[in-house]
């Protein structure tokens, strides 16, 4: 049963209300997806006429691009934390971002993926979290998203500090870049290239097993990919120095 809509909203507070529903409807994609939810399904959700939804929002494509940034934020500030850099090995942290990783787009994909046919969402979300600039690493971290340089090393990179959910990109950057600092990676390391490789290695493993598995099926990754994508970002592929 649809839970009661409290008091408070219903004496006609507008931004409570706003706020309401689209909380509604971003339960109701983690719940069921985003495909096929309809404006009337969020509305009956939530208890309200049809029309309501038109009071707060431009469309429907506005609404379900509010309730898409909500999800997102709810899967990202319920992820386990990144350990602060300079605490446990760096291969052990990073085999712990990219479990997290996984699980984050386990629960995220789907949702983008029931949108597909609505283009109009997906820009108008790409638009809400800044654009390009957001899947960065190096900029999502240095300004590029309104974040400016963490200078507590030893601070969780992944400590929101606008208000909002860090993107796997920022974190990644964020870490790497303070254990860069304190001389546990190797100064010379190019950040950005490495974390390009691992954010892009999660959404491989992700994205097509979702996409081209039945809705609601289980999402299964290779065994301890997260361990083995570690060592290798860590160690490279090159073969070792020729001995004397």
């Amino acid at each position: 049963m649809s839970p009661r809509r409290p008091a408070a909203l219903r004496d006609g507070d507008g931004r409570d209300l706003r706020d309401y529903l689209i909380g509604t409807a971003a339960r109701l994609i983690g719940e069921r997806g985003s495909a096929g939810l309809s404006v009337r399904d969020i509305a009956r959700e939530a208890r309200v006429s049809d029309g309501v939804l038109y009071n707060y929002f431009e469309d429907k494509e506005d609404l379900l691009a509010h309730a898409l940034l909500a999800h997102v934020g709810t899967v990202m500030t319920s992820r386990p934390r990144m350990p602060p850099a300079g605490t446990g090995t760096v291969a052990d942290n990073l085999r712990l971002f990219i479990d997290m990783g996984l699980g984050a787009l386990v629960r995220v994909v789907p949702a983008f993926a029931g949108l597909l046919s609505q283009p109009k969402v997906l820009m108008r979300f790409h638009a809400m979290v800044g654009g390009d600039a957001a899947f960065a690493g190096e900029a999502a971290t240095g300004g590029g998203a309104g974040r400016g340089p963490r200078e507590d090393h030893s601070a969780p990179p992944d400590s929101p500090d606008d208000g909002g959910p860090a993107g796997l990109p920022a974190i990644l950057d964020a870490y790497l870049r303070a254990e860069q600092r304190l001389g546990r990676i190797d100064q010379a390391a190019d950040i950005e290239a490495a974390v390009t490789l691992v954010v892009g290695a999660i959404h491989g493993q992700v994205l097509p097993r979702v996409l081209f598995s039945p809705p609601g099926a289980t999402v299964s990754t290779p065994p301890d990919l997260a361990g083995r994508l570690a060592e290798t970002v860590l160690s490279g592929i090159a073969p070792p120095p020729a001995g004397p």
